[in-house]
């Protein structure tokens, strides 16, 4: 899954440009690079399918167009009719993979939904993880999803409750999915040791997540045969957009999430609790679990000049051969420079950053956004 608004990396992303796009957590990588490169030694690239908005399509097809190093064919990146959210993202993903490699049944097509803007430190671990899951999936009839071993009391990320004890890459039974918590009760969560973050990530069969549409989201899950009949021999061109007749079906479903709408309803929910340090990497005081700090506790990408400066994140895109920024006597404060736009705010408010956009896309008819 590879949409996005580029709005919370303002003034780095833009519209056109969201986080998977920008060579954030690597110096000479987009996001999407490295999620593909992350996975392909695992899943062939012809093999890999990435589902975006039609707004991000040709964006997509020509970043990937200029990496040697792995071949996506062009109609493996389609666009959603209509923006929706995860779940009728994931049945466009689950009509298309079914329709591409029929006459295979769908319960002999394994699925792994992986994200396309994360930031994972052990690819090979992640890897192994990937395996265990598919594993599962392909045996049990269940739907996977990985829990992240926590690492702190986070209050941005979606809990997974489940039955047991982390036992390696063992998969255990989900009790329950909880929403964002307070300080106190990610702290509990913690503490309890039987808590792990919701990483958005999904393994399943074909079959397996139909169904699992079809009972407990009918709404989207009794139009994937309307999807599949777009879809009949629309699957190996590149289409400029959505695929032909997929938008008369798109446009009569929901707004809900996958988790909302099918893994909190399922009871054949299982999890893989990992560890190979993840992150979402959601705002940008993400990039301090990213980058190394110097001493002063300063995040410094592009040589920035920082004097007395301590705890900021301080980010020129252009380099200090096209832009020059310098930063005299200022804590705890985001600083992010490209070639026209300048942020600067406290740490503790880069959520505000959206505010920010909002109010420049009003000003400006949406010319700097």
């Amino acid at each position: 899954m590879a949409g996005g608004s580029g709005e919370r990396f303002w003034p780095l992303s833009r519209q056109k440009r969201p986080k998977q796009l920008l060579k954030l957590t690597s110096p000479d990588k987009t996001m999407l690079d490295e999620a593909i490169e992350r996975i392909a030694p695992l899943i062939a690239p012809e093999h890999i399918f990435i589902v975006t908005s039609h707004v991000l399509q040709s964006a997509i097809r020509e970043s990937l167009a200029g990496n040697g190093s792995y071949n996506i064919p062009p109609e493996n990146i389609i666009a959603e009719p209509l923006k929706r959210n995860t779940a009728p993202c994931i049945a466009l993903g689950a009509a298309f993979v079914a329709e591409r490699y029929a006459p295979l049944l769908p319960s002999e097509i394994s699925i792994a939904v992986l994200t396309a803007d994360h930031f994972i430190e052990k690819p090979d671990v992640f890897r192994a993880s990937v395996d265990a899951a598919l594993n599962h999936a392909e045996q049990s009839g269940s739907l996977v999803t990985f829990g992240v071993t926590p690492t702190r009391p986070a209050t941005g990320y979606g809990y997974i409750e489940v039955a047991g004890k982390q036992n390696g890459l063992k998969p255990l039974l989900v009790k329950g999915f909880r929403e964002k918590p307070n300080a106190e009760t990610a702290q509990d969560f913690i503490e309890r040791g039987n808590f792990f973050w919701n990483s958005g990530m999904f393994f399943w069969r074909a079959d397996a997540v139909i169904t699992g549409l079809q009972d407990h989201l009918p709404e989207v899950g009794v139009r994937i045969t309307d999807l599949r009949e777009a879809l009949a021999g629309a699957t190996t061109t590149a289409y400029d957009g959505a695929p032909p007749r997929t938008i008369d079906t798109f446009e009569h479903l929901p707004d809900i999430s996958i988790d909302y709408g099918l893994m909190e309803r399922a009871k054949n929910v299982a999890c893989v609790c990992v560890d190979f340090g993840w992150d979402d990497v959601g705002s940008w005081d993400a990039l301090e679990r990213v980058y190394e700090a110097d001493a002063a506790g300063n995040i410094n990408v592009g040589d920035s000049v920082l004097l007395d400066a301590k705890n900021c994140i301080v980010l020129n895109s252009a380099g200090s051969q096209s832009v020059s920024v310098a930063a005299i006597g200022v804590e705890n404060l985001v600083i992010v420079a490209t070639p026209d736009g300048i942020l600067v705010c406290p740490k503790d408010r880069v959520q505000d950053v959206r505010k920010a956009v909002s109010a420049l896309r009003e000003r400006d008819n949406g010319k700097f956004v």
